[in-house]
């Protein structure tokens, strides 16, 4: 199981809204995530840039290249595109990291 994490950036004042549509998470897209092999998932926001961390396992990172021709995921894209940085395609402005320190 491979571990991956990535950052994005929420708009200032959306923290709670971002939460709230979380808590209230689609259930065809958590099947979706689910499907793609995801588990583990989280994401943490650091309130003083609102930057969001997330991180998630799965045993096959090439699963997520599928992820953005879903309708489902393109549904959540634009749902979310008004309270945080967005591409053209509404896809959040994602960075991947680089884990530099994993302790079991």
């Amino acid at each position: 199981m491979q571990r991956l994490a990535f950052k994005m950036k929420l708009h200032e004042g959306m923290e709670e809204e971002y939460k709230r549509r979380h808590d209230q998470l689609w259930p065809e897209l958590k099947q979706l995530l689910k499907q793609t092999g995801i588990e583990d998932y989280s994401i943490f926001l650091d309130k003083e840039t609102n930057y969001l961390f997330g991180v998630f396992k799965i045993d096959n990172p090439k699963a997520i290249e599928d992820l953005p021709k879903n309708p489902v995921m393109k549904k959540w894209w634009e749902y979310m595109k008004d309270i945080m940085d967005a591409n053209p395609d509404n896809s959040p402005v994602s960075t991947p990291l680089t884990e530099v320190f994993y302790l079991e």
